[in-house]
């Protein structure tokens, strides 16, 4: 063993790569609900942006650590600790046998990651470890991580050097967020479809890594939230019966009964891992084109520091 959960909080999980390629069995991509976060957790200790790291969702995560390492902490905003002494996220931090690494839990935001150098050892399933705990394919016994649940890193081909994400690519966990979406298939089926993209939605309690049901307004379709169903996947957003927006998310099904009204444009998919209940949430609307330019501009933008953002987002 490498590292010992002593506390795992409410759900940690391991995830890397996404299950890509399964569709057709009914097995959703998972992989983390902030790829973008964990490939900039992975970039600090050297690691490929989807080696194997931590997922942990809003409470935070205990590990004690047994052998000597590199570690780093991103995504929501959370107190963090070393053996009792504050510690930064977004920083290379180095550890040593029967230290106590301490994420607290998340102050914005919902999920932290933790990367340590080398990833961490876990099992594959249909090509990738992520965790799907719906099915228990993946990760450490296909299950969210428990107390006293003992890990294995692997070990590490690079040298690691101290060093800190830069000011500009941190990414910031707000209150109110505004997400880029398109039209999607059933969009024309809404009344007064434009409100979809000019209406401030709060992000209910029922959010997990399935989906993000939105409340404040409610929507009807002519399908009346009914149809056949039809393939889906993440981003996609959906309005079923009751006329609240829920949209879909990494762990979501392959396929569904209710309109597809809109789709998150690719470019901001990262940032539905991060939606809190009690955020606010507006759509806002983007053609086709616009969506493929600015896709390319953040790519352009993040590249300087992530060399394989294009794998990322």
């Amino acid at each position: 063993m490498t590292i010992t959960l002593q506390k795992p909080g409410i759900q940690t999980t391991i995830q890397g790569w996404p299950r890509t390629g399964s569709r057709h069995l009914g097995v959703p991509a998972s992989g983390p609900a902030d790829p973008l976060s964990m490939a900039l957790a992975n970039r600090l200790v050297g690691n490929a942006a989807f080696m194997p790291a931590l997922e942990t969702t809003l409470t935070g995560v205990t590990l004690m650590f047994h052998r000597n390492s590199f570690v780093s902490i991103t995504g929501a905003i959370a107190k963090c600790s070393l053996n009792g002494d504050l510690v930064e996220q977004h920083a290379t931090i180095a550890v040593k046998p029967d230290d106590v690494l301490v994420v607290g839990s998340a102050e914005k935001g919902v999920r932290s990651y933790v990367a340590i150098a080398g990833g961490i050892i876990a099992e594959e399933v249909l090509g990738s470890v992520s965790t799907y705990t719906v099915a228990g394919l993946g990760g450490h016994k296909g299950r969210a991580l428990k107390e006293r649940d003992e890990l294995q890193l692997g070990n590490s081909s690079a040298d690691v050097s101290l060093q800190a994400t830069p000011a500009g690519f941190r990414l910031p966990m707000l209150d109110s967020w505004s997400i880029r979406a398109t039209r999607s298939s059933e969009t024309a089926s809404v009344e007064n479809s434009a409100r979809l993209f000019e209406t401030k939605l709060t992000v209910a309690s029922r959010s997990d890594r399935m989906g993000i049901k939105l409340e404040g307004e409610r929507f009807k379709t002519d399908a009346d939230g009914q149809m056949p169903s039809v393939p889906v996947f993440p981003g996609i957003v959906q309005c079923p019966q009751d006329g609240c927006l829920f949209v879909l998310s990494v762990d979501a099904g392959t396929t569904g009964g209710y309109p597809r009204v809109a789709k998150v444009a690719r470019m901001d998919l990262h940032l539905l891992g991060q939606l809190r209940p009690g955020n606010h949430l507006t759509l806002i609307e983007r053609n086709g084109e616009d969506a493929a330019r600015e896709l390319q501009e953040k790519h352009a933008y993040w590249r300087e520091w992530l060399p394989d953002v294009a794998d990322v987002i």
